[in-house]
């Protein structure tokens, strides 16, 4: 039984960060170990409600209340069970899910939600420590084979599920290394990689096989899979990045894709390459776009010595609260959303449009030219209106565009395949997550678009199913999101 006062006795608190003098020095996490107490105190907090909203909110249906409670009583390993019921990865949820469950949580209607997202990251945190995680291969093999195709976290949790189910899975990976954006998309000071590592031992252990540095369509053909494997998931993202090539000065040396700038950086601090070719050191940094994606970028050019950092958003400053007229509970608010990098200094300027990457005279950029705008959406469509006299000039030396993305790349094994892409960028599914090609499903961004992390898990989870079904092996497996309904986003 829940204390039915600990909302009452604790107010919502979260663990201190590092001083930002000493995080900016290198790449670890922001966030130090939270203190047990602090956790458990936290933990109480939940009221296991009647009726609990963050089950909605989470994509994942995580068991919330359950968990809670089990911390709050100091039962960290039956609380890492009951996590691990339905989340793969609850290290990676938990330092970079967005926490669409604490916008549901009912005691945010009259005061600050739970701190469900730290809670997990604690639980994941202990469960590593104390030895909780440990492989769980399959007694008995299937005698089937899955190919997995792309090893971000919607293919590593379709394999892992499949893989304990006692089918053959062989991950393919581009790069070097296994992960996908975890591992080169997302700087070390939101996941340091010996976490991802860490993952991933677990998985071999459990029979999943690794293979990187294969393009598959290239090194691997549709053929080939076909003719090796039982079943084919696609789940290599959409890292389409999205660009202005209409705007003048695009082509300016200065002005690159985020992607560009984090995936090197990325690797100099794995120790794989010595320098970066797009560094930020002693240079005006102007960021476009003011999601996620942006924000890694700040924090990355903070760590990097930039000279000052301006990130642009096109949308006016979003209230600090739920506007609940607009975004009434337990919808997914639209609010400011101050990033740990925010912090650690730079500005940030919204209701502005760029007009302009200016020429220095050599083929490099200059300054960026911005003029405010107001943003309208009327039925759906948006309309946006630059308001004259207002056009003015930044200094920049390098520009970033996180503007977001497009879809899935364009690559040949959907040509071989025969599988088109829709006019989001991204596959389409059936009910069963199979695409127009038989035996071939798809999960993850590569069939939603760019979305939340806890989202590609949940899809990755419940493709797996459907494969399992397809193939015809005994019982079932656990899909948190039911096969007829894939919804698009939060």
């Amino acid at each position: 039984m829940p204390d039915p006062n600990g909302f009452l006795r604790y107010e919502r608190q979260l663990p201190k960060r590092r001083p930002v003098p000493v995080r900016i020095q290198d790449w670890r996490e922001v966030y130090p170990p939270a203190g047990e107490e602090l956790i458990r105190d936290q933990a109480t907090r939940c009221m296991d409600c009647g009726i609990p909203f963050c089950h909605e909110g989470c994509p994942l249906g995580n068991r919330i209340p359950d968990w809670n409670d089990l911390v709050r009583t100091g039962a960290w390993e039956a609380a890492a069970e009951a996590l691990h019921a339905t989340n793969n990865f609850p290290e990676f949820t938990g330092r970079l899910c967005p926490a669409p469950c604490e916008a549901a949580c009912v005691l945010g209607i009259a005061d600050d939600p739970v701190t469900i997202k730290q809670v997990e990251v604690e639980i994941a945190n202990h469960a590593f420590d104390l030895g909780y995680v440990r492989p769980q291969p399959a007694p008995v093999s299937t005698g089937k084979k899955v190919a997995v195709v792309g090893s971000g976290p919607a293919g590593l949790a379709a394999a892992q599920q499949l893989a304990r189910a006692g089918h053959a899975v062989t991950v393919y990976e581009r790069d070097d290394r296994i992960g996908g954006l975890l591992r080169y998309g997302i700087p070390d000071f939101k996941i340091e990689k010996s976490v991802v590592d860490a993952r991933l031992a677990q998985l071999s252990a459990e029979g999943v096989v690794f293979e990187t540095g294969v393009e598959v369509g290239v090194d691997v053909t549709a053929d080939d899979l076909r003719e090796r494997f039982d079943a084919v998931l696609l789940a290599s993202g959409a890292l389409l990045s999205r660009d202005t090539p209409e705007t003048p000065g695009r082509h300016l040396n200065g002005v690159h894709l985020a992607m560009e700038h984090l995936v090197p950086a990325n690797r100099v601090v794995a120790g794989l390459q010595s320098a970066t070719p797009i560094d930020a050191a002693g240079k005006h940094v102007v960021i476009i776009g003011g999601g996620d994606t942006g924000a890694d970028c700040l924090g990355v050019a903070h760590r990097q010595g930039a000279a000052n950092v301006i990130q642009l958003d096109q949308y006016p400053l979003p209230p600090s609260s739920r506007a609940g007229e607009l975004h009434p509970w337990p919808t997914w608010p639209v609010i400011l959303r101050n990033y740990p990098a925010h912090e650690e200094g730079g500005e940030r300027v919204f209701g502005v449009a760029v007009q302009e990457f200016v020429d220095d005279g050599n083929g490099n950029v200059r300054a960026i030219r911005i003029v405010d705008v107001s943003v309208q959406r009327v039925d759906g469509v948006r309309t946006v209106t630059e308001i004259e006299g207002s056009s003015r000039e930044l200094p920049a030396d390098l520009v970033l565009l996180a503007i977001g993305f497009e879809g899935t790349e364009k690559q040949p094994l959907l040509d071989q395949f025969g599988i088109t892409r829709n006019r989001r960028g991204v596959l389409d599914a059936s009910s069963t997550w199979e695409t127009s090609a038989p035996g071939v499903f798809v999960a993850g961004d590569m069939h939603r678009g760019a979305s939340l992390i806890v989202w590609a898990i949940a899809e990755g989870r419940s493709a797996a199913a459907a494969i399992h079904d397809y193939l015809g092996a005994a019982g079932e497996l656990p899909a948190p999101v039911p096969a007829s309904a894939q919804p698009i986003g939060v």
